[in-house]
């Protein structure tokens, strides 16, 4: 088999800091300006000093393996061959800066090209593909933690059946489909020709259908479509522990999740407390430090929230400025940012992350993995509304979620796709 020469960006490796042991039976080539690029991030208080200090301690524990060292290259358990490259192609025909990183990194690539290797050029940055294929060198991104967004599982399926069948499930509250291949606790529309209609879950255990739960009081709102009905059962049931939403702006992910909370909270006292968190990535040009206490500072970044929250209390039937501070006073609901969660375990919380999209899929896993016993996780977001550069539809935290756990018995997902929050922003949201 020809080997292939992988030469990794910093990008990449600040994605997945294992992502030098994901090239079984090739060569995997570091160059020099990788290392001090995550040099220099190695100390920051946030994910990408997090990640780049996993990549330095995954290259050391290379050099303890006995199998040779990084400059000559050391052979992995997957016969692939890691190795730093020091040199570069600095007298090209073509005007590339020296001074720029991306720069450096492409040449060495474009060095062992010229060496007669089957180059690869691997990483999350667009525009330095672009140059790379431009020196005739094969680039791509790095797709081991990408999922596709647009085959991804949707949550809700629609079956046509027959008038019997959809009376049977009435009468029985159960029916079995055969041939019906479903996920756990996907949902199922069922039609008939004769107009006649209903919507199950299906229970993995039994291989049948069941009815949606009950409806009850959600702090004065009611689902106004199929989507919406299923998302409020999969946020009901205590049996399912983690939930994503998903879909365009307007469609009622966070207000269900928080209307939910709020019941499960405060009406049936199952979880002790909400905690609401979102990542820390502003829309647009950053407005710089703010003053004040850090529940002063994320009150900025938590204001969706409060604007559903006082939503929901004036929609309850009760004075809004009375109800939402007996709710605040409470101390039932946290607001907290997202790289605040590490390292916390979180024992029967109903716990919210908002925006999930901007995450990637370790920060996903990180907060999934502080949920202690009887913790419930909601993860909304719109994978096609991404802030954070490193991400797109495909490889953010929300969509690898999603591909990842579809087959799990404690799993729901529904993707919401009508927009309810008002008629000028469902239009918006289908012309714009």
């Amino acid at each position: 088999m020809n080997r292939k020469t992988f030469v990794l960006d910093t990008n990449v490796l600040l994605t997945d800091p294992e992502a030098i042991t994901k090239f079984p039976k090739n060569n995997v080539i570091i160059p020099v300006t990788v290392l001090e690029e995550m040099d220099k991030m190695k100390r920051l208080p946030n994910d990408l000093g997090r990640n780049a200090r996993a990549a330095f301690r995954t290259l050391d524990s290379f050099n303890k393996l006995g199998k040779g060292d990084l400059h000559s290259g050391v052979q992995l358990e997957n016969e692939s061959i890691v190795r730093i490259q020091l040199e570069i192609k600095s007298d090209t025909t073509y005007n590339f800066a020296l001074s720029q990183n991306d720069n450096r990194i492409i040449l060495a690539a474009f060095l062992l090209k010229e060496k007669g290797e089957k180059v690869v050029f691997v990483s999350k940055d667009f525009a330095a593909r672009i140059k790379a294929e431009a020196l005739g060198l094969e680039a791509e991104d790095y797709e081991n933690l990408k999922y596709s967004y647009e085959a991804m599982y949707r949550g809700l399926r629609k079956v046509e059946t027959t008038k019997h069948d959809i009376d049977v499930f009435y009468k029985d509250g159960h029916i079995t489909i055969p041939n019906l291949d479903c996920h756990p606790n996907e949902y199922c529309l069922l039609t008939s020709p004769e107009h006649s209609s209903a919507v199950g879950k299906y229970d993995a255990a039994s291989k049948q259908l069941e009815p949606l739960l009950k409806s009850v009081n959600l702090w004065g709102i009611k689902p106004r479509n199929v989507e919406q009905r299923c998302a409020v059962d999969a946020l009901m049931r205590d049996d399912i522990k983690l939930v994503t939403l998903l879909g365009p702006a307007g469609t009622g992910k966070t207000l269900l999740a928080l209307a939910c909370g709020m019941r499960k909270v405060f009406d049936e006292a199952t979880y002790t407390r909400i905690l609401v968190s979102r990542p820390v990535v502003p829309l647009g040009r950053d407005i710089g430090y703010l003053p004040g206490t850090k529940e002063e500072k994320l009150y900025h970044w938590m204001q969706a929230i409060y604007d559903n929250l006082e939503y929901l209390c004036d929609s309850s039937g009760h004075e809004q400025n009375e109800t939402l501070r007996w709710v605040m006073e409470s101390k039932k609901i946290e607001m907290e940012a997202v790289t605040y969660i590490r390292g916390r375990s979180l024992p029967k919380v109903y716990m919210i992350i908002d925006e999930a999209q901007n995450l990637t899929p370790h920060e996903v896993k990180t907060i999934i993995s502080r949920a202690g016993e009887g913790t419930k996780v909601i993860l909304t977001g719109d994978p096609t509304q991404i802030d954070n550069p490193y991400l797109d539809k495909d490889s953010n935290g929300l969509t690898y979620t999603v591909s990842r756990f579809s087959d799990q018995k404690i799993y729901g997902h529904v993707f919401l796709d009508k927009t309810e929050r008002s008629e000028l922003a469902a239009l918006a949201t289908e012309v714009l």
